[in-house]
């Protein structure tokens, strides 16, 4: 018997707040990628989070278990409400490395320390990384800079929720 092809996984990441303006991107970058066949990990949480996990709801490739959760506390009422497993790790931020680690690509809207820390985590880890550039956040900050000039470690700027679909989706294509 042959064994089921996995789904891609992408994370999302970005703040526990943000503006009006990146949680419209946050749900449109988490439709589209379940339109994409993509499962996507988050935080857990508000925010960008809850944004992308509602948006991957709204996908017309949804199904239960699309949502994966991973939440700093032990509490698994912390999770917003379209999170479909809830992983209670009780680890804070060092929860970040697990979220960037099941990821095949990792798409970044807005964010602050914990969003930069992901960045680190998913460059180090050799990850594609895409960032939303619309101007708020360290995913701006950080979109189109290239980290090792050395590599090709280059962190993919995308100006619309449209461009980072593309781009994770990209990610999946052999080079």
């Amino acid at each position: 018997m042959e064994g089921a092809t996995r789904r891609p996984v992408a994370a999302v990441i970005g703040g526990n707040t943000a503006s009006e303006e990146l949680l419209a991107a946050a749900e449109a970058i988490g439709c589209g990628l379940v339109d994409h066949g993509f499962r996507i990990v988050t935080g857990g949480r508000g925010g960008v989070m809850a944004a992308a996990s509602r948006g991957a709801h709204r996908s017309r490739s949804y199904i239960e278990g699309t949502v994966v959760g991973l939440l700093p506390t032990l509490d698994p009422a912390d999770a917003n409400p379209w999170v479909d497993i809830v992983v209670p790790t009780g680890l804070h931020h060092a929860r970040n490395a697990l979220v960037v680690g099941m990821a095949d690509v990792v798409v970044a809207v807005g964010g602050s320390a914990g969003t930069l820390s992901e960045m680190a985590l998913a460059w180090t880890q050799g990850k594609r990384l895409v960032a939303l550039d619309i101007g708020e956040g360290w995913s701006a900050r950080l979109a189109g800079e290239a980290l090792d000039p050395r590599r090709e470690d280059i962190v993919h700027r995308a100006t619309t929720a449209e461009e980072a679909v593309s781009l994770a989706v990209g990610a999946l294509t052999p080079r």
